[in-house]
């Protein structure tokens, strides 16, 4: 009898863990063809629900997991704001700008073998910058379109004034880039993998030099169920990379990376070489 009982109990513990480690079903191998219905798609590996709360969940190491997102370090701001008009105000005065900074991060990802690799593993550049408030983000969207015929230097003069009320503008616990190259033929590493593990760790080559550990959320612009919030997102991402770089002829999948742990990663500093700064 206790043998058959030490069995049961062994089973629940068995089939727990298995229930604990069960996986979104990803067919590696391929290009992320089943990610997409027809031109668009919907990442199932996060819930975005909470996130006005500032709390995302996401399918992470085998289990869906909740995410409190942390606001930046004064000294992060700093350093970025900083760095960010001092590379417009170069522009202006006619110099070519740097590629370090806090423009291009180095965003590491991992969880899709691609056909062509036997790796999950990824690193890759993406430009990035800061995503308005919720309650600014109608207004901003509305100024960049009405601006968005000015001279290329004054536009700039409203990008450097933007990022001098950075505090008040934007949201402190985010990072948005764009995914330029995805498409239902062919995924970028960076796509499959964010299709099936959210978590991305973002780098600067710069000194000093930071690392965030973030969720990121996908929006692609034909997604039929995205919000009212989400549609603004996709706009300002699209429209704010335009404004700079030109128009282009289509809306790109926005990405939204929520900032969940924050790290000086700066060498030579005790402080440094990788120690959380918050939370």
């Amino acid at each position: 009898m206790k043998a058959v009982k030490l069995i049961i109990v062994l089973g629940l513990i068995i089939s727990t863990q298995l229930f604990a480690n069960e996986k979104i079903e990803v067919e590696d191998g391929h290009y992320g063809e089943a990610f997409w219905d027809g031109n668009t798609f919907v990442q199932k590996c996060v819930d975005s629900s909470k996130l006005e709360d500032n709390i995302i969940s996401a399918f992470v190491d085998g289990e869906w997991q909740e995410f409190e997102l942390t606001d930046f370090p004064e000294m992060f701001m700093t350093w970025n704001v900083k760095e960010r008009i001092g590379t417009l105000e170069g522009i202006i005065k006619g110099e070519m700008p740097n590629l370090e900074g806090p423009h291009n991060a180095i965003v590491a990802t991992h969880g899709y073998r691609r056909e062509d690799s036997r790796f999950e593993v990824n690193n890759a550049i993406k430009g990035c910058g800061f995503l308005p408030k919720r309650g600014k983000i109608k207004e901003i969207n509305q100024m960049l379109a009405y601006t968005d015929t000015l001279h290329f230097l004054k536009k700039l003069e409203i990008l450097t004034g933007m990022y001098e009320k950075a505090d008040s503008l934007f949201d402190l616990n985010k990072q948005i880039s764009l995914e330029l190259y995805a498409n239902p033929e062919r995924g970028t590493q960076t796509f499959l993998n964010q299709m099936t593990d959210p978590t991305s760790v973002m780098v600067f080559m710069a000194i000093p030099t930071f690392k965030l550990k973030t969720i990121a959320y996908l929006l692609h612009p034909e997604n039929p169920e995205l919000t009212d919030y989400e549609k603004d997102v996709v706009e300002y991402i699209n429209r704010i990379h335009s404004y700079f770089h030109g128009e282009f002829s289509q809306e790109f999948i926005a990405v939204i990376y929520n900032v969940v742990e924050v790290y000086n990663s700066s060498p030579g500093n005790k402080n440094g070489r990788g120690t959380l700064l918050v939370p």
